[in-house]
């Protein structure tokens, strides 16, 4: 579509995130008004234990789709797109820009352990986490694309380019072959922390032969819609500035303000993240030390496997044909279970573990149960069991010396108040509690319209987030319960440290089981 000046259309931005388990899109004025959304969900594949993929592809047909449902072109003219995406992915393409194989996922993808081990004998570990503020783990993108090296290499020989789901959208929008700088740190080995640059010598090492993509920061600007993307994606001008874009959970971050030294951001989801924000570059032995989605700005970051997922794993499981169990329902009946759930305590370590622990052989247990329990017992259990989980993340952060003067939590799951009160009992946290949780897709919008704020003679003014997503609620921890929970994590931790071998040996008869 050609831009028509004299077109009476209202401005708008589009923001479109690509999640685990759908892609989110959002139409907003340059104030920050919600106009439209739309969704699409999606499935990722699992072709091998360990393995959890999805096709490139999907990404940009589902913005296409979104794009239609969303954009009207007689009434809203899109001023500027705001991309954004699960990561870090590693998605390998040819110079077109083609994908030479479904993109590898984040660290629910484990597949990399050996390639892990490789690299630290190669480069040492204590000098990965010197340069790149991360040990490595199956969160990083390095040992993935040495893992297609060691095991596809036709396909390696045929890939020139690497992408993850923001760029990769950036990339079909306005042909720019970039990558923010947040993003290429979780690349590790391959970037830069203290110099906030590619490394070289990790690059030719583990990557020869692909082009290092230009690097950006979050918001600023990739390049424009091209002609062939106009015509593609109903709605979009040639020539709209699109953003370099980021992963999602930092994109989710900005759309809450969570983002300045002393922030923590708690990311209710399908599965759970933790960011904690500082103005200095961190390390940690447990945690992911990254680059910020601001210049200036580091994080320490951390992940669990599952979260959400679990909660959805229950449903289904009390569920019979067609006839599936109220959501309502199960949290009603969580609410009535006590803290600690009448003696349950649970492991949320369905899919592996990523921080603290970064193991990927750690198994779920539930323990305590009895023929009293019911299925809100172990609705709550579910629910605690993630909370501990965040509590022993905050521990590793402290140990690293962040030091948290405010929590700011979105996502689906801060809806209803259980969760989000569960957390704070634990944690012994207070959570600011956004008006807008849509999440990263609402984040994305504002890194554009701050982009187009920020470009000479600026058609918007300069956006804050404050005014944008002002607080809704805010959830303080109950005293009582928080001793009481108190009590239960060491619990918790024992009763890891007790089932671990034991963890780690029906892990090895799942994987023969799986062949």
């Amino acid at each position: 579509m050609t831009r028509s000046p004299a077109s009476p259309t209202a401005p708008v931005v589009f923001g479109i995130d690509i999640g685990t388990s759908s892609t989110k899109g959002v139409l907003v004025t340059p104030t920050g008004e919600i106009i439209a959304q739309a969704v699409r969900e999606h499935e990722v594949q699992r072709p091998a234990p360990g393995h959890v993929e999805m096709d490139a592809e999907t990404w940009w047909q589902e913005l296409r789709d979104i794009a239609a449902e969303l954009i009207d072109p007689q009434a809203h003219d899109v001023l500027a797109v705001g991309v954004s995406g699960m990561g870090p992915c590693t998605v390998l393409a040819d110079a077109d820009g083609t994908p030479t194989r479904p993109a590898i996922l984040y660290g629910v993808d484990t597949r990399s352990t050996d390639q892990i081990a490789a690299l630290n004998d190669r480069f040492g570990s204590d000098e990965i986490l010197r340069l790149g503020g991360s040990r490595l783990s199956t969160q990083a993108a390095g040992p993935k694309i040495q893992w297609v090296r060691d095991n596809e290499p036709d396909v390696f020989e045929r890939s020139t380019r690497l992408f993850m789901a923001a760029s990769f959208l950036a990339h079909r929008l306005t042909g720019a072959y970039v990558l923010d700088h947040h993003s290429a740190s979780q690349a590790t080995p391959l970037y830069r922390a203290d110099q906030q640059q590619w490394s070289r010598e990790h690059w030719d090492q583990v990557a020869p032969g692909i082009e290092q993509p230009r690097l950006l920061w979050a918001g600023e600007r990739a390049g424009e819609v091209t002609a062939a993307a106009a015509e593609q994606v109903p709605g979009l001008w040639e020539g709209t500035p699109v953003i370099a874009g980021s992963i999602d959970a930092w994109t989710e971050a900005v759309s809450v303000g969570g983002h300045h030294p002393g922030d923590l951001f708690l990311m209710y989801g399908t599965t759970f993240f933790l960011i904690a924000t500082a103005d200095r570059p961190m390390r940690s032995e447990t945690m992911w030390g990254t680059a910020g989605a601001f210049c200036d700005t580091w994080n320490l970051a951390g992940g669990m496997a599952t979260s959400g997922a679990i909660t959805n794993w229950l449903r289904d499981l009390v569920s019979t044909g067609e006839d599936r169990a109220d959501w309502a329902q199960l949290i009603a009946e969580a609410e009535a279970s006590p803290p600690g759930a009448h003696g349950l305590l649970l492991l949320p370590y369905f899919a592996g573990e990523r921080t603290p622990i970064q193991d990927p052989e750690a198994r779920g247990v539930l323990a305590g149960l009895t023929v009293s329990h019911t299925r809100g017992d172990v609705y709550r259990a579910v629910l605690e069991a993630t909370a501990f989980a965040v509590r022993h993340n905050l521990e590793a952060l402290r140990e690293a010396g962040i030091e948290v003067t405010r929590v700011v939590a979105a996502g689906g799951g801060t809806q209803g108040g259980l969760w989000t009160q569960i957390v704070s009992d634990v944690t012994g946290l207070t959570q600011v509690i956004p008006t807008t949780t849509i999440g990263a897709s609402y984040g994305a919008a504002f890194l554009a319209v701050q982009m187009l704020a920020d470009s000479p003679h600026a058609p918007v003014a300069p956006p804050r987030i404050e005014d944008w997503n002002p607080p809704a609620r805010i959830e303080e921890p109950n005293p009582g319960a928080h001793r009481h929970y108190s009590q239960m994590y060491e619990l918790y931790l024992e009763l890891h440290r007790s089932t671990e071998v034991i963890q780690h040996s029906l892990a090895a008869l799942q994987a023969l089981s799986d062949r």
